[in-house]
């Protein structure tokens, strides 16, 4: 079996965070790693490559400028066995149509990939689209929100827990599938896989090795755009409400409106 992990790097929360001049998020002058939630896919795409009879590989894609090799580096350490790297600078600013549109052109150029997984979301943008819009692009099903994934050979069983009801999805590969963080905790990288990951192979391509048109992604080429953005205040002290003679209640109940919390 052919596994396409879809891995995204991104911004790490911990670090001071800001977007560039054109309203875009700064992925160059900030440190960076591979999101949480990826780690998710990556994990269970490792457990099924374990659970497979057959020589199963499991290939970590990922988009993103110079540094982004960092988040494939991390899925091969993790156990990934090789690792696509699309960096190209027309990327920049791409929105979700433009990512999915780079990521399907990826997974056809790999070829013959049964399984493409994906995580929840991205803990940057959070959007939770890109996994659906993928499928379309792909004309695969898809199966998404995964958080127990069962398989026997190219048959899943895929349990989806949403807000009033808990289903259980049978598909057959190929299809493209997203897990939630309930999949299953991500392994830590061992002293023995960051020594093999330095081993493994790594593709670079362009979006011409792609065949994709610069002018169909990339900021100008987007479908939604960020008008403004400001910096986050910084920490005050907050508002200490004393209850002073029974009057405690109503001084809150006051303070909450002013802020628009009720």
């Amino acid at each position: 079996m052919n596994i396409v992990v879809c891995v995204k790097y991104v911004p790490d929360a911990t670090g001071d965070r800001k977007f560039e001049s054109d309203n875009t998020v700064d992925r160059v002058g900030v440190d960076g790693l591979l999101s949480e939630l990826d780690e998710y896919a990556v994990e269970q795409s490792l457990q099924l490559k374990e659970k497979q009879d057959d020589d199963t590989t499991v290939t970590a894609l990922c988009i993103g400028p110079e540094g982004a090799a960092d988040a494939v580096r991390k899925a091969l350490q993790m156990g990934a066995d090789k690792g696509v790297h699309v960096v190209d600078d027309a990327i920049a600013g791409s929105d979700y149509l433009a990512t999915s549109k780079v990521l399907a052109a990826a997974v056809q150029k790999i070829e013959d990939v049964d399984l493409v997984v994906c995580g929840m979301a991205s803990t940057d943008a959070s959007g939770s689209v890109v996994p659906a819009m993928l499928a379309e692009r792909l004309d695969l099903p898809q199966v998404t929100f995964g958080s127990v994934i069962e398989s026997q050979g190219k048959e899943f069983r895929i349990k989806r827990d949403g807000d009033t009801a808990t289903e259980v999805i049978g598909a057959t590969a190929p299809l493209v599938l997203s897990v939630t963080d309930q999949s299953g905790e991500a392994r830590y990288p061992s002293f023995k896989g960051i020594m093999a990951a330095k081993k493994k192979p790594v593709e670079t391509w362009s979006l011409s090795d792609l065949g994709v048109d610069a002018s169909e992604v990339g900021l100008d080429a987007a479908t939604s755009v960020v008008e403004s953005a400001d910096a986050r205040p910084p920490k005050q002290a907050g508002e200490i409400v004393t209850d002073e003679e029974g009057s405690g209640a109503e001084a809150l109940v006051g303070f909450l409106a002013s802020k628009k919390f009720i």
